[in-house]
């Protein structure tokens, strides 16, 4: 079939059953691409009655008929099987020379498939699957061929990028559903699409979800699976994406994830991102990207089908779709036994699963009898308590499956009994392989340490249970059991009906399991993968309400890992439930108390909850100082805490005496001023200096931190390096810019050598050397500077973000002095309206990001609007910060310059000599302030013909800089 009269093209019509989709449309594509018309047909032979006529009627299509064979005969049962076979073998004589079939299967292939002489496509690269598709479908090889790459990816080439878990074989049905699944995303078009699989547990969403990613891989170049089930697991493992799109990943999670976000919005590469097992919608709808591609959510909750475009219900099996799967899971059983089970468990593919695996592997069980017991049994039958939180069929199939295990696999047993003591969604069977012979029970211990019994009771408890067994390469390229995932129905379930005894037993060999497990060192980002594994297993294996030790310093491990990762609002949750847990049982002035309430102080702060923040810590230090008999580590470390809180919420003198009092205590109980953790006081004692204006006295401490950590730690240590970075700071505050300059640039280049490119300080760092650039005068260098430090910031935190929000304020400022007033106007009046939003417009911050704004009023020549915003912000920094305070003075050279070129010298005058005296006081006679505010004063003095708009006085201005805490 190569020509027809007429010049006609021949046709080629493709038929391929649902699951094969993939397949379908390459093969179309390489028919296409070889000049040929082609038409794809979906055919499913479960949906149809096995009859001649049916297949006949695929026969009207012109041309060839290329049929797609693939397991789908491993799904139809015996007799269902036999019907189509001798239709087959009934139709195929009269029409071979038209029919034609490719392969795609691995499995042996029955009689009457192999009948059909198919061609083989698995195994082959995609030019020799090519030039055996155009082959049988009666073409003969174009003289040019289209380049691969440009059609459809190679179906057995995995996408680009791509973590899913491996296919389920027995998946069976659900053809309509996932054809609802792909057509709702392909009408979405470019603009993308998020569809929500909701219903009870039990029903095969995941299973639906995961099918869905593997039949329609060709459709997508990046598919990402996250288990969405704990927050802080959701968001490491979408974290985890970012190597793959070329993102660095280091630091606190929450910039990483922005970056992977903005990555997957602005890419043209189409993609995929399933989040399994969703909870609340609030706990994950931030890491759902915008963009042309596909989000899809499976959930317990119906609420998620507000938050998503589309959202479909999954129902129970059909019951054709039930007997169909029993067949695959358990062979022995009839269509019948198939379809009374399927009736006793109301078509659930979780109960479906399990009873059809435990009937497989139970081959003298009577199934009539076993559906009876299931139809009409009662659970205490069983030796299982009834609950009402499950139908009665339930409990009776979960009963018999439990007393199988019990009577006939104890190791299984055993086994099963300590997995319900962790997570379900992953149970770390690895971790259990590393830990010591002690921390399990000695029977489970003895089972590890053997791994051809340890496998087995693996691969038992999956058989029976039918939970599902990831696998990974071992030694000798052995493959062994990496995880199990156990059905949270299931989990509850097997929790519920545990004794008392049993269950203390088996979650106290969890928790060793897990204390064995912490690397002890939440601060190296070598370990962060190893605590975001550990953290979802802290609640079921009782860790949260133990009193070990242990126990509870890999819980404020774990709580400390959160702060490093930025994950702030989980950390706030998990170190508010220690604190709930420990205190009642322990006192409020225990060591694993303290430290986390200390913790939680931390990440209220961070959070911006600073009052909550402030009565932790001022409650924690009065109940440690009414005690009396406090340790002085944690008297010290809640003074610290507190005043870190306090300096957030601009109260920088009481912070100053917080941290002065602390210093003092540490050099005096831990052995003397340089060591470390006295030096990180002090070094908090010198930041309050600089915020309370003190900047010689913050100068001089912190240039003596310097020297010590030199001699401590070596020049390239981090806090070395911030210490220098804190010095050049204060250094430019000063007026010394060119001595900051210096330090600054050398410092810059260590924090990019030792610190990566985009970790905090190391960008607190470059946006000094960028003030420093702008204080000499090369403003192009600080401009690029400032904008590189700025784009990365807000592309990895947002506008909202602290550092975001100093960056952003400085460089409306910069942009002012480069002569580009509205972009500076704008961004000025962005960053106010946001520090008043968070901190409210008594907050320091807020009010000199509004004076910032009166200065570019007044360059607009709108006076009126300016003369209002600087005398209302010089009143406000003066009672939020003291008259005498540098921000206070520099908001009166501002109003000075507005009253002047209004005009009103007289009162110009009057506060500029009130100010000029007070900037000589307390910053002394050569600063800069100091020099412009007498320069102001001058020119005041002189008289009104000497102030316009063009004059001096115009030029004479000061600006606010947001300070680093």
């Amino acid at each position: 079939m190569t020509g027809r009269p007429g010049g006609e093209r021949p046709h080629v019509t493709v038929v391929f059953a649902g699951q094969s989709e993939s397949w379908a449309k390459w093969i179309e594509h390489q028919i296409r691409a070889a000049g040929r018309a082609t038409t794809l047909v979906r055919w499913n032979p479960l949906l149809r009655p096995p009859a001649t006529d049916a297949l006949t009627g695929l026969l009207e299509a012109p041309g060839r008929i290329l049929l797609l064979i693939d397991d789908w005969y491993e799904r139809l049962g015996a007799d269902r099987f036999e019907a189509w076979a001798a239709a087959l073998r009934e139709v195929l004589p009269a029409h071979r020379d038209r029919i034609a079939a490719v392969s795609i299967t691995a499995q042996p292939l029955p009689e009457a498939v192999i009948a059909l002489a198919p061609v083989e496509l698995r195994g082959l690269r995609p030019e020799a699957a090519r030039s055996r598709v155009l082959e049988c479908a009666g073409i003969a090889a174009p003289t040019t061929l289209v380049a691969l790459d440009r059609g459809p990816r190679f179906p057995d080439d995995l996408p680009e990028v791509w973590n899913a878990q491996r296919r389920n074989r027995r998946f069976t049905g659900r053809t309509r559903l996932l054809e609802q699944i792909h057509d709702t995303f392909a009408a979405a078009g470019p603009d993308g699409c998020s569809l929500a699989l909701h219903g009870p547990g039990g029903i095969g969403k995941t299973q639906l979800a995961l099918e869905y990613v593997h039949r329609f891989a060709g459709d997508y170049d990046i598919v990402w699976w996250v288990t969405a089930g704990s927050r802080v697991t959701a968001r490491e493992q979408f974290a985890a994406l970012a190597p793959q799109l070329g993102i660095e990943a280091s630091g606190q999670l929450e910039p990483v994830i922005g970056a992977v976000r903005r990555e997957l919005a602005g890419t043209a590469r189409p993609w995929l991102l399933v989040l399994d097992g969703a909870d609340a919608p609030e706990k994950v709808l931030d890491l759902i990207p915008e963009g042309r591609g596909h989000v899809l959510v499976t959930t317990l909750r119906a609420e998620w089908a507000a938050h998503t475009e589309a959202a479909v219900l999954v129902p129970p099996f059909r019951r054709s779709e039930s007997v169909a799967f029993v067949g695959r899971r358990a062979a022995r059983l009839t269509e019948s036994e198939a379809d009374g089970l399927a009736e006793a468990v109301e078509d659930m593919p979780l109960l479906l699963d399990q009873m059809a695996a435990w009937l497989d592997v139970t081959p003298t069980a009577d199934v009539p009898g076993y559906i009876k017991d299931i139809r009409r049994g009662k659970p205490d039958r069983f030796g299982i308590v009834e609950s009402r939180d499950y139908p009665e069929s339930f409990q009776v199939a979960w009963a018999k499956t439990l007393n199988t295990l019990r009577d006939g696999a104890a190791p299984a047993w055993q086994l099963l009994n300590l997995l319900a003591c962790f997570s379900p969604d992953v149970v770390p069977v690895r971790l259990l392989q590393t830990a010591r012979h002690g921390d399990l029970p000695r029977p489970l211990a003895e089972l590890v340490s053997e791994p051809s019994s340890w496998n087995t009771a693996l691969r038992r408890l999956s058989e029976i249970t039918s939970m599902r067994v990831e696998y990974e390469p071992g030694r000798m390229d052995i493959q062994r059991v990496s995880t199990l995932r156990m059905h949270r129905l299931f989990h509850r379930y097997v929790i519920g009906i545990q004794s008392p005894r049993d269950r203390e037993r088996y979650s106290e060999a969890a928790r060793k399991v897990l204390v064995t497990a912490d690397p002890r060192d939440p601060a190296s980002p070598a370990n962060w993968a190893r605590y975001a594994e550990l953290i979802p297993h802290l609640k079921p294996s009782g860790a949260l309400e133990s009193e070990d030790d242990d126990v509870r310093d890999l819980v404020l491990n774990c709580i400390d890992y959160l702060r490093m990762r930025g994950e702030y609002r989980a950390g706030s949750w998990l170190s508010h439930q220690a604190v709930e847990h420990w205190r009642p049982v322990s006192g409020p002035t225990h060591r694993s108390v303290l430290v986390a309430l200390h913790q939680q102080a931390n990440m209220l702060r961070r959070l911006g909850h600073y009052s909550e923040a402030e009565a932790v810590g001022r409650d924690t230090l009065e109940r440690l100082t009414a005690a009396g008999d406090a340790r002085p580590i944690e008297v010290i470390r809640a003074r610290d805490g507190l005043g870190g809180t306090l300096m957030a919420l601009g109260r920088y003198d009481e912070a100053r005496d917080l941290f002065e009092a602390a210093a003092e205590r540490a050099a005096a109980e831990l052995g003397g001023e340089d060591i470390p953790r006295t030096l990180t006081i002090r070094s908090n004692l010198a930041v309050a200096l600089g915020l309370q204006g003190r900047y010689t006295d913050a100068l001089a401490l912190h240039r003596r931190i310097l020297e010590a950590r030199v001699e401590l730690l070596g020049g390239k240590n981090p806090l070395t390096l911030y210490s220098a970075l804190r010095t050049a700071w204060t250094l430019r505050l000063l007026g010394n810019c060119t001595e900051a300059m210096d330090i600054q640039g050398h410092n810059s280049r260590l924090h990019s050598q030792v610190l990566d490119r985009n970790h905090g300080q190391t960008l607190h760092a470059e946006h000094n050397l960028a003030l420093c650039a702008r204080r000499t005068g090369d403003l192009q260098f600080a401009l690029a500077m400032m904008r590189k430090v700025r784009e990365k910031l807000l592309s990895r935190r947002g506008s909202q973000d602290p550092d975001a929000l100093m960056v952003s304020c400085d460089y409306a400022m910069l942009l002012r002095q480069l002569g580009r007033p509205d972009e500076a106007r704008e961004l000025a009046e962005t960053t106010a309206a946001l520090y008043e939003a968070q901190l409210g417009d008594s907050h320091p911050y807020a009010i000199g990001a509004r004076a910032n704004v009166g200065l570019l009023l007044r360059d607009a020549g709108e006076l009126r609007a300016a003369l209002a915003v600087t005398l209302r912000t010089r009143g406000r920094m003066a009672r939020a910060v003291g008259p005498d305070h540098p921000w206070t003075l520099g908001c009166a050279l501002n109003a000075a310059a507005v009253l002047a070129l209004s005009g009103d010298t007289e009162a110009a005058a009057e506060l500029g000599r009130d100010a000029a005296e007070r900037a000589a006081r307390t910053l002394g006679d050569s600063h800069g302030l100091t020099r412009d505010l007498r320069a102001g004063l001058a020119l005041d003095r002189a008289g009104p013909s000497k102030t316009s708009e063009t004059s001096e006085r115009g030029r004479l201005y000061w600006d606010f800089e947001p300070q680093p805490i």
